[in-house]
């Protein structure tokens, strides 16, 4: 079969916050056809639980400035837009 959504999930620990442990999420995908499924929902909803049953404090995902639609969602799940990132292409 084809992938229909995916997203990347790392768990990081930190410096900040105590040295709390951090799930970093990135590279959310839903394929075009199956949008408005709440596949993406589920899919966030399953790496948040993942990110408490491992112990981290916070979630942390990344998302290209562009993406307005996706902010929208993001938010709506309840997430908060909090930082600029920078990247260097080597």
């Amino acid at each position: 079969g084809r992938v229909i959504a995916t997203l990347q999930i790392s768990f990081l620990a930190g410096l900040s916050l105590q040295g709390a442990r951090r799930g970093q999420i990135e590279a959310v995908r839903v394929a075009a056809d199956r949008r408005g499924e709440r596949l993406g929902q589920r899919l966030l909803e399953w790496a948040v639980e993942e990110c408490r049953k491992r112990g981290c404090r916070v979630v942390q995902l990344t998302t290209n400035k562009s993406r307005a639609d996706a902010h929208r969602f993001y938010e709506r799940l309840g997430f908060k837009a909090s930082h600029i990132g920078y990247k260097l292409d080597l």
